[in-house]
C-alpha cells in the first residue's frame, strides 16, 4: 500500500482553476456573439433537412472524445500558442467579410478556424495535436455549399438511377432510363435531389469518420472504413431505389410513396451501418493480429483522476488573454458594424412578361411542383414561342431575389444529363448583334442529343448588370456583389430549339440568334442591373 501511495504522489497532474473555466465560459458566449447568424443558419439547416439532421450529435461526440483524452491533458503543461492567435485572427476576418458580404458558408467556417485558433492559444501544439482528430470531426456539422451540393445530388442521382435500373433488370422487368427518369411502363419513377443518396451519405460518411476514430488498427484500416462509406452509400442506396421500382412493378405506385418510401429509406440506413461494422470485422480477420473486433472497437473511458495525486493548477496563458482581448475587440467592433440589409431590387414580375415578343408568340407552361421544390427560385417563365415561319423556341428563365441562404441558380450543365439528354458539345459563342444589360451578348452553347432526338440550347447568367457563361465566376460575383452592393439577385436564362435528325445545326442558331435579338431588350425590367 505504501508504494502504491509513494508512486501516485509521484504523478502531477493540471488542473484548471474556476477562474480559467470562467475566462473560457466568457471566451465561448462572445464566439456565440460574434459568429450567431452563421451558427443560427447552421442549426436551421439541421432542423429542415434530412442529410444534416444529425448536425446536434458532432458537438457531443467531440466533447466526449476529448473528454476521452483526460488522462493525456492532465499531464501536458497547457502554454499556449502564438500561431493560435493568428489563426484565429485569421479566422475573425474570414467572419468580417462573412458577415459584410451575409453569406453564411463563409461565417460558419470562419467559426471553425476562430475556434481551432483560440483552442491552440490556450493549450499549445502538445494538447492540441492530442484532441486534433475529435476538432476535425467539427467539420461534418457544416452544410455543404450549394453549389457543390446541387453538382453532387446531380451526379449521384445519374450514379444511382443506373445501378436501380440494374437491379430491377436483374428481377427480370423490362424497363427504360431516361437520365433520372425511371420508365416502367405504367410508372415512372423520378430519381429526384431528395433520392440522390446525399440524405444517406453525410450522416454516413459521420459515422464512419467516428467509426474509424474508435477503430484501434493500423491507419490504412481506419482510412479504408472511412472511405467505403461513399460506394456503400451509392451502392444501398440503388438498391433502394431498384427495390422501390420492384415494389411498384408488383403492387402499384403507392409502394413509393408515404410511409414505406421513409420506412425504405431508414431500413436501407441501418443496413449501411451493418455493412460497416462487417467490413470492420473482416478487416480485423484479415489485418489483425488476434484481436476481436470486440478489443479493437471498444470505447474506453478515462479513470478517475486519484485523490491523493500531486494537482497543479494552471495558469492563464498570455496567449490566451491576447486571444480574448481581440475577441473583446471584435465584439464591440461587431456592434458597432452597421447590420447591412441585403438589397432586393424592384422588378416586374414574370407573369407579366408578354406573349408575343416581335413576330413570335408564346403558349405558356408550368414546371412541376416536384421541379419547383428542387430549383427553389423566386419566380420564373417557360414558354414555346412560334413565328409565321414556323420555328420554335422554347424560352426559360429561372430568377432568384437572394441566393444567401443556399437556394441559387441551376446550371443546365449539370441538369442537362437528368433528363436523359447527352452533350456532344459545349462551347462559348457570341450572339452577333445581340446585347444584354448592356454588353455584347455571350453565351454557353450547348449541342445535345437523346435517341433520335437533338436540340441546340442557349444559355447564360444575368443580373446585376453582368453576364456570364461560366459557373465559377457566377459564384465569384455572388459573393463580390454581395460583399460590395449588398445583392445577390441573378437569373438563368435558356432558349432552346429542336432538331431532326438531318435538320442543320446553323438552322437552330439562326432561330435561337433572332428570339435571343428579339428578347434581350425585355429582360432587364425582370432581371434588374
Amino acid at each position: 500500500m505504501n508504494v502504491e501511495k509513494e508512486e501516485s504522489l509521484s504523478i502531477s497532474v493540471w488542473r484548471l482553476p474556476l477562474s480559467l473555466w470562467a475566462a473560457i465560459g466568457v471566451i465561448g458566449l462572445m464566439l456565440v456573439g460574434i459568429f450567431y447568424s452563421g451558427l443560427d443558419n447552421m442549426v436551421g439547416q439541421w432542423n429542415k433537412s434530412d442529410e444534416y439532421g444529425y448536425g446536434y450529435l458532432i458537438p457531443v461526440l467531440t466533447l466526449f472524445f476529448i473528454w476521452q483524452k483526460k488522462e493525456q491533458l492532465e499531464r501536458i503543461p497547457f502554454n499556449g500558442s502564438w500561431a493560435g492567435v493568428l489563426i484565429m485572427l485569421l479566422g475573425v476576418c474570414l467572419s468580417i467579410v462573412g458577415e459584410l458580404s451575409a453569406l453564411y458558408i463563409i461565417v460558419q467556417y470562419s467559426f471553425l478556424i476562430t475556434l481551432y485558433g483560440v483552442i491552440l492559444s490556450i493549450i499549445g501544439w502538445q494538447a492540441f495535436k492530442t484532441i486534433l482528430v475529435p476538432l476535425l470531426l467539427l467539420f461534418f456539422m457544416i452544410p455543404l455549399p450549394a453549389f457543390i451540393y446541387q453538382g453532387l445530388s446531380a451526379q449521384l442521382q445519374l450514379i444511382s438511377s443506373e445501378l436501380g435500373v440494374a437491379v430491377i433488370r436483374l428481377f427480370g422487368i423490362s424497363v427504360y432510363l431516361e437520365g433520372n427518369v425511371i420508365d416502367l411502363g405504367n410508372y415512372k419513377l423520378q430519381v429526384v435531389e431528395a433520392c440522390s443518396g446525399l440524405r444517406y451519405l453525410f450522416p454516413l460518411m459521420s459515422l464512419a469518420f467516428v467509426a474509424a476514430y474508435i477503430f484501434k488498427a493500423p491507419f490504412w484500416m481506419r482510412a479504408t472504413i472511412f472511405l467505403s462509406s461513399i460506394p456503400i452509400t451509392i451502392f444501398m442506396n440503388s438498391l433502394r431505389i431498384g427495390i422501390i421500382g420492384i415494389l411498384v412493378e408488383n403492387w402499384g405506385p403507392s409502394q413509393a410513396e408515404g410511409f414505406l418510401h421513409y420506412f425504405e429509406g431508414w431500413v436501407i440506413f441501418m443496413a449501411c451501418m451493418a455493412i460497416l461494422l462487417l467490413e470492420m470485422w473482416l478487416l480485423t480477420k484479415i489485418g489483425g493480429k488476434g484481436e476481436t473486433l470486440q478489443d479493437l472497437f471498444a470505447i474506453d473511458f478515462p479513470e478517475p483522476t486519484p485523490s491523493d495525486v500531486d494537482a497543479r493548477a494552471r495558469k492563464m496563458p498570455l496567449t490566451f488573454i491576447v486571444s480574448g482581448l481581440l475577441l473583446a475587440m471584435t465584439v464591440v467592433g461587431s456592434a458597432s458594424l452597421v447590420k447591412r440589409e441585403e438589397i432586393i431590387p424592384q422588378r416586374t414580375s414574370f407573369a407579366e412578361f408578354p406573349m408575343q415578343v416581335g413576330d413570335w408568340k408564346g403558349v405558356g407552361a408550368q414546371l412541376e411542383p416536384i421541379v419547383l421544390d428542387t430549383l427553389k427560385l423566386d419566380d420564373y417563365i417557360i414558354a414555346d414561342y412560334g413565328n409565321h415561319s414556323g420555328d420554335v423556341v422554347n424560352f426559360y428563365v429561372a430568377y432568384y431575389a437572394s441566393q444567401r441562404k443556399g437556394a441559387s441558380v441551376h446550371s443546365p450543365r449539370s441538369c442537362i444529363p437528368g433528363g436523359g439528354w447527352k452533350i456532344n458539345e459545349l462551347s462559348q459563342h457570341e450572339v452577333e448583334g445581340v446585347s444584354a444589360s448592356g454588353v455584347p451578348l455571350v453565351i454557353n452553347r450547348v449541342e445535345i442529343t437523346k435517341g433520335d432526338d437533338r436540340q441546340i440550347v442557349y444559355y447564360w447568367f444575368q443580373g446585376r448588370s453582368r453576364v456570364i457563361t461560366n459557373e465559377y465566376m457566377v459564384k465569384w460575383y455572388l459573393f463580390w456583389d454581395s460583399l460590395t452592393r449588398s445583392r445577390t439577385d441573378g437569373a438563368l436564362v435558356r432558349l432552346t430549339a429542336n432538331l431532326s435528325a438531318k435538320d442543320d445545326p446553323a438552322e437552330a442558331d439562326r432561330q435561337l440568334t433572332s428570339f435571343a435579338r428579339d428578347v434581350s431588350g425585355l429582360l432587364s425590367d425582370y432581371i434588374p442591373d
